[in-house]
């Protein structure tokens, strides 16, 4: 019996891209609205992050400036300062700006919302704190040896916890605690919690005048709750000032279908070759609007190095990439971000 030869490559696996199915249904919410829709949506693996300016103004050059301007917003997270770019570019191309979350808006992706006009908020949808954790190049390390992020508050609570506990004691807490994190880490994280109050404030005051009210707001996203990805619903979204209000249900339905087209491009599509060698293609990010979309898209090879026990990345083709309907015809092209 003739033997299979097994080392013959194997073809690499792609993730789809439903450019006509959410080119429809982007049309159909549009109308609903009366105004143009522009989406933003994250795979739990992407982040708000400066590249996304970018690509957000190649879909802004092609929807023009209009008296509306509604945001389909579904992220994780990410960036805080691109947040602030990525409104300031918005609010450029329109009078006012309405963000629709059908589902999670967290950390960086609240930030955005906080520069509305209006965030309109479905029965599944939810904002949540703001406080910044920090991954800094002097981070402690996890099991893997990747470094972790810290958050102020995380520091906070551990010296407060070692007061209350050695209350009659001298030592100083921040010597033991200098052994396990670095302090140019603590200093960071210290820094960049200001950084945060400074941007939500920036992003109010593009619709709130009062100074107080928007240093209120911005005050109680990072330091009132105890917890990062504490979810923040419409009633405490209300209640903390923002101006929230419920999703139209016909819009929401429609937005959730668009969630699950891009959750179906999103997936992963790993194509594995051996136990030690592997190839990753996987969109993160997303950002479309009337005949164009853009996207970014992980495409490298991986190999894992036993000696060191992680996974390390070799022939890196990730890239930008946008699709375009041009005189009815679909057009794909590389879209060049350094």
């Amino acid at each position: 019996m003739e033997q299979q030869n097994t080392n013959l490559p194997r073809k690499i696996k792609q993730p789809p891209v439903l450019f006509s199915k959410t080119q429809a249904v982007i049309a159909q919410a549009s109308s609903l609205l009366g105004g143009p829709l522009i989406t933003y949506w994250n795979n739990p693996r992407g982040s708000v992050c400066a590249n996304d300016v970018v690509a957000l103004n190649e879909i802004l050059e092609r929807v023009g400036s209009h008296e509306i301007i509604y945001l389909f917003l579904k992220s994780d997270g990410g960036s805080g300062q691109a947040s602030l770019r990525f409104v300031n570019l918005l609010r450029q191309h329109c009078q006012k700006l309405v963000v629709l979350v059908p589902l999670e808006c967290a950390s960086a992706a609240t930030m955005i919302s906080l520069g509305a006009d209006e965030i309109r908020m479905g029965p599944t949808a939810y904002l949540t704190a703001v406080d910044t954790s920090l991954n800094h190049s002097l981070s402690p390390v996890d099991r893997n040896n990747d470094r972790v992020s810290v958050s102020l508050d995380e520091i906070n609570r551990v010296i407060n916890r070692w007061r209350a506990e050695q209350h009659d004691s001298t030592d100083n807490p921040y010597k033991t605690l200098f052994s396990f994190v670095h302090p140019l880490v603590i200093g960071a994280v210290d820094r960049a919690e200001s950084l945060s109050v400074m941007l939500c404030r920036e992003l109010l005051s593009y619709h709130i005048e009062d100074e107080g009210k928007a240093h209120e707001i911005a005050a109680t996203l990072n330091s009132k709750y105890p917890s990062h990805n504490y979810p923040i619903m419409l009633n405490e979204a209300v209640k903390i000032g923002l101006k929230a209000m419920p999703l139209n249900k016909e819009i929401n339905t429609l937005l959730l279908e668009l969630n699950r087209l891009y959750s179906e491009m999103g997936q992963k599509a790993t194509t594995d070759f051996d136990e030690m060698r592997a190839h990753g293609n996987e969109i993160l990010n997303i950002l479309e609007g009337e005949n164009l979309q853009v996207f970014y898209q992980h495409d490298k090879d991986w190999f894992y190095r036993s000696e060191e026990r992680r996974w390390i990345t070799m022939n890196d083709e990730s890239s930008w990439r946008r699709i375009e309907k041009v005189r009815g015809k679909l057009q794909r092209s590389p879209m060049h971000i350094a």
